[in-house]
Parts: C-alpha cells; sequence; structure tokens
C-alpha cells in the first residue's frame, strides 16, 4: 500500500511516517498543500492522510481537487479542531473518513487499511494459497502452520501478490505501490526482495517469475493445502 502523508508538523509527520513504514506501507511525505497535489499528480496512491490545516494550499482545497479531478485515492482527512460540525465539514468536502488530533496510532492503522481494504474489490480477511496464509490485519504469514518471519517489505509484496488473486504483477507496479518515491526505480531492489521472500517461503516455491511480465503466486490447486 502507498500513502501520500500531508501534514504540517514536520515531526509529527515524520513520527507518524515511521510507524507507517514498520507497518510495511510505503510512505511519501509532504509538508503543505501545494506538494501535495503535485505529488497526487504524478504519482498513484492508495490513500491520502491530509491535515486539514495546511500552509499554502489549504486542505479543505487540496481535498476538493482530488476528489473533483483523476485521483483514485482514499482520503483521511486529519484536524485539531473535532466538533461533530468540523467532522461533517470534512466528510462534505469529500474525505473518505475523518480523524480528530490527538488521535493513536492504532486506530490511525487500521482506518487506513480499512481504506485501502475500500479502494478495490473486497478481499477475504485471510489471504490463503494452498498452505500458504497471510492476515494482514495481524500482520501474520504463515505456511504449512508455520509462521514466517518476514521484514515488512517481504510481507508488504507477499500481500500485494496474494491480492493480486494469480495476476502477473509487473515490478514497475510492485515498486509503484509497495515502495515510496525514495526507491530508484533503475535498481534491483523488487528482485532482491522477492528473491529473499521466495527463500523464506521455502518449497516448492509460490512466486513465480513470468518472463518479462513480472511475478505472481502459483493457484491453490499447484500448491500443496494444509491436512484436514
Amino acid at each position: 500500500m502507498r500513502v501520500l502523508l500531508v501534514e504540517d508538523h514536520e515531526e509529527l509527520a515524520e513520527t507518524v511516517a515511521r510507524v507507517l513504514r514498520r507497518e510495511g506501507m510505503a510512505v511519501d511525505v509532504v509538508f503543505d498543500g501545494h506538494e501535495a497535489l503535485f505529488r497526487a499528480a504524478v504519482n498513484t496512491y492508495d490513500v491520502v492522510v491530509l491535515d486539514r490545516d495546511l500552509p499554502g494550499v489549504h486542505g479543505d482545497d487540496v481535498c476538493g481537487t482530488l476528489t473533483t479531478g483523476a485521483s483514485i485515492s482514499r482520503i483521511l482527512m486529519l484536524t485539531a479542531a473535532g466538533t461533530i460540525q468540523d467532522r461533517v465539514d470534512g466528510l462534505d468536502l469529500g474525505a473518505d473518513d475523518y480523524l480528530p488530533k490527538p488521535f493513536a496510532m492504532a486506530e490511525l492503522i487500521a482506518r487506513i487499511r480499512a481504506l485501502n481494504r475500500r479502494s478495490g474489490s473486497p478481499l477475504p480477511p485471510t489471504l490463503t494459497a494452498g498452505d500458504l496464509r497471510v492476515d494482514p490485519a495481524r500482520r501474520v504469514a504463515t505456511r504449512g502452520g508455520q509462521r514466517l518471519v518476514l521484514s515488512p517489505k517481504e510481507f508488504a509484496v507477499l500481500e500485494y501478490l496474494l491480492a493480486a488473486g494469480g495476476r502477473i504483477v509487473s515490478s514497475e507496479e510492485l515498486l509503484e505501490h509497495v515502495w515510496d518515491e525514495a526507491a530508484d526505480p533503475f535498481t534491483t531492489t523488487v528482485k532482491v526482495t522477492v528473491s529473499r521472500l521466495r527463500a523464506k517461503l521455502g518449497d516448492p516455491p509460490v512466486v513465480e517469475t513470468i518472463s518479462q511480465g513480472g511475478y505472481r503466486i502459483g493457484s491453490g490447486d499447484d500448491l500443496p493445502h494444509p491436512a484436514r
């Protein structure tokens, strides 16, 4: 999942970004409305976490521009004003959700994930292929009943591939949705991460490499199933 975090309080923004990255999200951070609109125009984000009181272009105007334009991003609006009318105003602007400050990090994470689930076709709470199971909410992956020790980025790649439902996912698509803008598109970072993930998943292989295409998870019929 790729997130654009728009927050003018730099210390808070960096703290939130650090927590979200630990949860496997790719996070780009900007501190004003002008930069938010620019980033949203050149990148595809699953969720935009948008502070309402921004310098440059006010958060209300950023929200309005995104929701009336071609953006497909879900918007979670943040504000220090927590009255019911403030929440109504934020939702009337087109925001998908609204969270008053101060907020608990656990709630912010849960709301971002909920918005991301709403952005596409509904997914089951547990993603499976053969004896491979991934619980995105609990951040737990197992194979054959054994828990897998994955880095946040490896988990994010596995979750994205499973959610694709057997569709071939290109390296470029993975880079766009699982990494942030700091990733160099000319490096082998995707290949290296997939290689490490494949090694941790063990045999028989789960992640298929498609020549000149990308990667996909083998269908459940091709993988061993848990004993019943």
